[in-house]
């Protein structure tokens, strides 16, 4: 499934008014500089402490103040990597809030995000430290060959990370109630009977206590699965609307995307692995990196920085796919209930309440954005409308 063509206008179309499009581009021009701001400045100082020994003069100095053991500084250098990295984006962070607040988006004060801030580093640091000292455990042990069971052990945590997400990182930072007994709830579980789906459970999570923004999402696998309904998207959208969002999201699991995503996410880290090994072995790298060889602690911050690389280079295609991915849900949503003005009626609302862009510039579109923009999602509606009545 690819793009649509550019469908027209939001105003010309009719679906948005021109203040509703002013706003939503006004965010977008508010947030947008900051966040890449951040993302270019997470990207210069992995450059920085990666490519030259100023990194590897970090690792040493803080696995010094721990004893100065291998363990301590590839403990210590991990955390200092993931502390300084937070620290560089966090003033970026920040300005993108100032932006979101002063649109009405952000309903938590800074004392509970700065709570978050923590929560989330805590929980950075918990995966990183331990996977960073298997895996120098495993160079050390197998110099020349690690890569192999790296690349195994990246794939297998990948699947573990999936699946552990929604029970064990969810929580911490949302709390979830099952939706009360009624007609919505009845709605939604045969929605998804209808579609054939085992949902275990409707939750309501807490979303108001952050923002004002409306989203739903259906997570787990098997015996897990549930519907997640924002409780800002419960008290301001009509229950068809709500139901739609459903629909939508129960698409992404009738065509195994999770699963699938999950498959090709694991496989990409068993090709990444070998990439990086290959990389790291590299001589004048380590060189310029101030290490000796791949299993010295101070090629860390070379790891980093070349993961990090990777992964920034690859963002325009996982973007590509994954709208494609939500294209296709907007047409299981549409084909599981034939509603397409509802539907619209849906996108609409979500574009407004969430003040997103109906238009964003297209290429700022294909570089960054996961879903297709709603005017986009709004003439694909109408094009299976009309696809249905020929």
């Amino acid at each position: 499934m690819t793009d649509t063509p550019p469908p027209p206008s939001p105003v010309a179309s009719g679906d948005f008014t021109s203040q509703e499009v002013a706003r939503g581009r006004a965010l977008r021009r508010a947030q947008v500089p900051w966040a890449l701001g951040g993302q270019a400045a997470s990207l210069g100082l992995a450059a920085v402490l990666g490519f030259t020994a100023a990194g590897a003069g970090l690792v040493t100095a803080v696995g010094g103040w721990f004893g100065g053991s291998w363990a301590a500084e590839v403990l210590g250098g991990s955390a200092a990597l993931v502390l300084l990295g937070r620290a560089v984006t966090l003033p970026f962070s920040a300005r993108v809030r100032v932006a979101r607040a002063r649109f009405g988006l952000v309903t938590q004060g800074w004392a509970g995000w700065a709570v978050d801030v923590l929560r989330g580093t805590a929980v950075t640091l918990a995966l990183f430290l331990p996977l960073a000292l298997g895996l120098y455990a495993l160079i050390g042990r197998s110099p020349e060959h690690w890569w192999v069971a790296g690349a195994l052990a990246a794939a297998l945590l990948t699947v573990a990370l999936s699946f552990l997400h929604p029970l064990v990182i969810e929580p911490l930072f949302n709390r979830f109630s099952p939706l009360p007994d009624g007609e919505l709830r009845t709605a939604l579980l045969e929605l998804a009977r209808r579609d054939g789906i085992a949902v275990r459970d409707v939750l309501v999570a807490d979303a108001s206590r952050r923002t004002t923004a409306l989203n739903a999402y259906v997570s787990g696998f098997g015996p897990t699965r549930r519907i997640v309904v924002h409780d800002t998207l419960l008290e301001t959208a009509d229950p068809r609307e709500v139901e739609l969002v459903a629909a939508h999201e129960l698409g992404h699991v009738k065509h195994r995307d999770v699963a699938t995503g999950t498959v090709l996410g694991a496989l990409g880290a068993a090709v990444v692995v070998p990439v990086l090994a290959a990389l790291l072995a590299w001589q004048p790298l380590l060189d310029a990196a101030g290490a000796a060889h791949p299993q010295d602690p101070r090629s860390l911050p070379l790891l980093a920085a070349l993961a990090a690389l990777l992964g920034a280079a690859s963002t325009p295609v996982q973007c590509a796919v994954s709208r494609r991915i939500e294209a296709r849900a907007d047409r299981h949503a549409l084909e599981l209930t034939g509603d397409t003005e509802q539907f619209i009626a849906m996108q609409r609302r979500l574009a407004v309440a969430n003040i997103s862009d109906p238009a964003p510039p297209r290429a700022l579109e294909l570089l960054l954005a996961t879903h297709p923009s709603a005017t986009r999602r709004i003439a694909a509606a109408r094009a299976w409308q009309a696809e249905q009545a020929s």
